[in-house]
């Protein structure tokens, strides 16, 4: 079974809907950072916005953000703590014409598939759900995403905890699988304390059984890559030649660590200030085709925000794919609760699905 893209059909823009529609409507910012009252907030879909009499579409969306007019005329999607005082901001409440705005959420949609509600078993993403299509699905989207598109990983701890995971997770990075991985401190930290001590949260990676003393292994590594100054000269330094951050340093992959309240240490990669951990995210995010969540909520909740459900590639409009993958149903649906409406969902151990995704692939 070979992969193809969905095809995107873009609104058809000589109907009547369209030609009466107004232009959008733009009110300039008073106040750095501060939108007028009734901007227009964006959503993960396709937006179109009439200019000149004209309908644009917004690239490089992302939810809750502001579009704004820049001084060639062109839409910017932009989060409202980047407006500055004077720029032209998209106003209007409405998505169906009304104020020259048109959010298209069918746009990937086939002629078979239909809107209304219908009265059928099992449409949610549970325990009883059976996963095997999707991961054939995966699968085949991996292998297209390796030649024609950006992948990105949003990994929680629990990936470093096991021997088998762990090395699985490796393997896809090294096998061309992993263009980004979005994480914490824990997920880097006890990678690296997997590497020198083979544990994990003071556990034996392959046992898992508690070592003596092992609840400082986690701290003893923080002191250390602290003193080393950097993830990269500690790695050199103590000779680690396996595991998730030193594949992502050796093949030179985007690897952004979002810090936390509750973080110790933290490792000196660790973004500290949120917004600035956000912008790094996001400068991932946006090169993104297929993201991943793995068992973590708030880096999949944050990640799937970011993740609009299209990208424009050499002018052409495809899909975005996200996953959310955790033994938690609530966690799995959390993000289809927060409007990432295109997240698939499957509910398992998570250390489980990354080895059968690397045996699938035939990575060795």
């Amino acid at each position: 079974m070979s992969f193809t893209l969905p095809t995107y059909h873009e609104p058809d823009f000589t109907q009547e809907l369209f030609e009466q529609s107004p232009d959008a409507s733009f009110q300039k910012a008073d106040k750095d950072g501060v939108a007028p009252r009734g901007f227009h907030s964006t959503s993960m879909f396709p937006e179109y916005f009439k200019v000149n009499g004209c309908w644009v579409l917004a690239q490089e969306s992302r939810m809750d953000c502001l579009v704004a007019l820049d001084g060639h005329d062109e839409l910017q999607v932009v989060e409202a703590r980047r407006i500055k005082r004077g720029d032209r901001v998209v106003m209007g409440r409405t998505e169906r014409g009304e104020e020259g705005i048109y959010v298209h959420a069918t746009g990937f949609r086939t002629d078979g598939e239909s809107l209304d509600d219908k009265f059928v078993f099992r449409t949610g993403r549970s325990r009883e759900t059976a996963f095997s299509r999707d991961y054939d699905k995966l699968y085949e989207l991996l292998r297209y995403e390796r030649e024609h598109g950006n992948i990105v990983f949003v990994l929680g701890p629990a990936v470093a905890f096991d021997n088998d995971s762990r090395q699985a997770m490796q393997l896809l990075v090294e096998n061309g699988y992993v263009d980004g991985i979005l994480a914490g401190n824990a997920l880097a930290t006890h990678d690296l304390e997997a590497g020198l001590f083979k544990t994990a949260l003071g556990q034996n990676i392959y046992t898992q059984e508690s070592v003596p003393n092992g609840h400082y292994n986690h701290l003893d590594i923080l002191n250390m890559v602290r003193s080393c100054g950097s993830i990269e000269a500690f790695i050199e330094q103590e000779h680690i030649k396996d595991g998730i951050v030193y594949a992502m340093l050796k093949q030179r992959k985007a690897l952004v660590l979002g810090g936390s309240i509750r973080d110790d240490g933290p490792l000196p990669e660790v973004y500290a200030n949120v917004y600035q951990a956000q912008d790094a995210m996001r400068s991932v995010i946006r090169k993104a085709t297929t993201v991943i969540c793995l068992a973590t909520q708030l880096h999949s909740i944050a990640s799937g925000n970011m993740t609009p459900s299209f990208r424009v590639i050499d002018a052409k409009v495809r899909p975005v794919f996200i996953y959310s993958v955790d033994i938690s149903e609530f966690a799995v649906n959390k993000l289809k609760d927060r409007g990432s409406l295109s997240a698939t969902g499957i509910v398992t151990n998570v250390q489980d699905f990354i080895v059968n995704v690397a045996k699938g692939l035939g990575c060795r």
